[in-house]
C-alpha cells in the first residue's frame, strides 16, 4: 500500500523544496507537482515528490487522522 502525506515546505530552492512533518525534514522534488509552492504552504509528498498543493485546513485534518489512526490498538489477537 502506499501513502501520501502532508508536509509543511520550510525552504525552496530551484525543483526541490525541503518540507516538515512532526519534526522530521526531507527533501522532495517538485517536478510533478499541479502547482509551485511556497514556503509555508502544505504539499501531498509520495515517494519523494510533491506531487498535489493543499490548503492548511485540509492538511491539519488530514494530519489529526493520521495522528488518531496511529494511536489505535492494533492488538488483532483480542
Amino acid at each position: 500500500m502506499c501513502l501520501a502525506v502532508p508536509m509543511k515546505v520550510l525552504h525552496i530552492e530551484e525543483n526541490t523544496a525541503r518540507v516538515e512533518i512532526g519534526g522530521v525534514r526531507r527533501t522532495v522534488r517538485l517536478d510533478v507537482i499541479d502547482h509551485h509552492p511556497a514556503v509555508g504552504d502544505y504539499v501531498i509528498v509520495h515517494a519523494g515528490f510533491a506531487i498535489h498543493l493543499i490548503e492548511e485546513k485540509e492538511a491539519t485534518i488530514t494530519l489529526a487522522y493520521f495522528k488518531e489512526l496511529l494511536s489505535c490498538d492494533t492488538d488483532a489477537s483480542e
